[in-house]
């Protein structure tokens, strides 16, 4: 009887302890997916992109100190980042790092293995990092290559039960840097998407930056977060320096400048991408054209738009049509568009594919370029990077990409949004529920 009694007790207290660890899992999944995020306002007007005190206020609000602009080349679609890419890692004489939220076992994700790999055997030290959701497809064996020719490879946020409360945290950089000296950012990851295309859709249009001095080392910068987080060791040596080049104490205007921005969530829900994006919508006075995948901006950053718009900038977005790789997002995304159109915003749909370029112009001066979408994924969830940068002739240059995205997008118009079917209007309630997680 006695015994029958003691394996009772221990079956209750079993049951106990499952139900509150089931209730305590719960909670926390709920508090990751339904977490309120922060209403975004400045205190202050912001001043204008053309005011030498802006520079000032945005180094201030991101905590980065504005660096020299020496060089930025622009490379659109795959088909000219890729080799560009490629090249500068074999010219690589004494580290490579790479971050990418996509690392996929294709054809081209095979012609930077074996890149990489010979760079490792000559003796370069070759650092790796890959999200461990991005690159789910990926099997771990498919960078034995790389190990095995002397390069460190480490998985961001791999599943484990010790990262269970920070899973929803991902990077979502895609980075390379050489020596350094010579940096890529951009939007776009190593997979097929960009290269061959999917079975859905013709080749991703994107675009990644090519940097040189001071904002290559800033970038590096960032690349040692992640990498410390991933991999537990702290880069130290001649070729990791902060990135600062020391700046005229009065800058012109007209001198071109950089800000590099790494975001990663904090404890209070802020991350640095969302500040950056809120003060230039601020700042801006004139134009301000938006390019994102993934445009779902919350209520504080829809308020800002139609600010903008109050203010007499003209507010272009563009973003995917029915070419996108997430339903959810894109039926979110259409959710908000009767606010912002009747505001004043225009929004168009890209139609041929998908478009991945994440860009950002004000004003004819100031751009943003990165791994920053317009949504709250980004803005308050993942790690990102972002270049912000102040020169009038890079801005020229984007914004000639971007027209050419323009030219084969439709502008939604109020009436065609109000005729949306009861189905889409249905499935976009539905998918409000995880607004927050896109």
């Amino acid at each position: 009887m006695y015994r029958l009694r003691r394996l009772l007790r221990l079956r209750n207290l079993l049951r106990f302890t499952i139900g509150v660890s089931t209730t305590l899992m719960m909670a926390l999944v709920f508090v990751v997916l339904f977490e309120p995020g922060l209403t975004y306002h400045t205190s202050a007007p912001v001043p204008s992109t053309r005011s030498p005190a802006l520079l000032d206020v945005l180094g201030s609000a991101v905590e980065q100190a504005p660096l020299a602009l020496a060089d930025v080349t622009l490379y659109p679609e795959g088909k000219n980042f890729y080799p560009a890419e490629l090249a500068l890692i074999r010219s690589a004489t004494s580290s490579i790092d790479v971050e990418a939220f996509i690392f996929h076992a294709t054809p081209i994700g095979q012609r930077f293995i074996d890149a990489l790999a010979e760079r490792a055997r000559a003796g370069v030290k070759v650092r790796v990092v890959v999200d461990a959701v991005g690159s789910l497809p990926t099997p771990d064996h498919f960078f034995d290559t790389l190990r095995a020719a002397g390069a460190q490879v480490a998985w961001y946020q791999p599943f484990r039960w010790y990262t269970l409360k920070r899973w929803n945290n991902r990077t979502h950089r895609e980075l390379l840097i050489v020596d350094g000296q010579t940096a890529f950012i951009g939007g776009a990851g190593i997979g097929a998407a960009w290269d061959s295309g999917t079975v859905d859709s013709p080749p991703w249009r994107d675009l990644m930056a090519r940097v040189t001095g001071a904002p290559a080392r800033g970038l590096q910068a960032v690349f040692a977060q992640s990498w410390l987080e991933s991999h537990g060791e702290i880069l130290v040596g001649p070729y990791i320096t902060s990135g600062r080049t020391t700046l005229p104490a009065v800058i012109g205007i007209d001198e071109p400048v950089a800000i590099v921005v790494g975001s990663t969530p904090t404890g209070g829900r802020s991350t640095r991408a969302r500040v950056l994006f809120q003060v230039l919508v601020g700042a801006a006075r004139q134009e301000l054209l938006i390019t994102s995948p993934y445009f779902v901006p919350d209520r504080s950053m829809r308020n800002a738009l139609l600010d903008a718009v109050a203010r007499g900038v003209r507010v272009t977005i563009m973003t995917n049509g029915e070419h996108n790789n997430h339903t959810i997002a894109r039926l979110a995304s259409r959710r908000s568009y009767g606010e912002l159109i009747a505001g004043g915003v225009q929004i168009h749909e890209y139609q041929p594919g998908m478009l991945h370029a994440k860009i950002m112009l004000v004003d004819g001066l100031w751009s943003v370029l990165g791994s920053t979408n317009f949504d709250n994924r980004s803005f308050g969830l993942n790690n990102e990077v972002n270049l912000a940068l102040r020169d009038a002739t890079i801005a020229t240059g984007l914004h000639s990409t971007v027209a050419s995205y323009l030219d084969r997008s439709r502008r939604i118009t109020l009436t065609e949004w109000a005729d949306r079917s009861l189905g889409e209007r249905a499935l976009a309630a539905l998918g409000s529920v995880l607004e927050r997680q896109e």
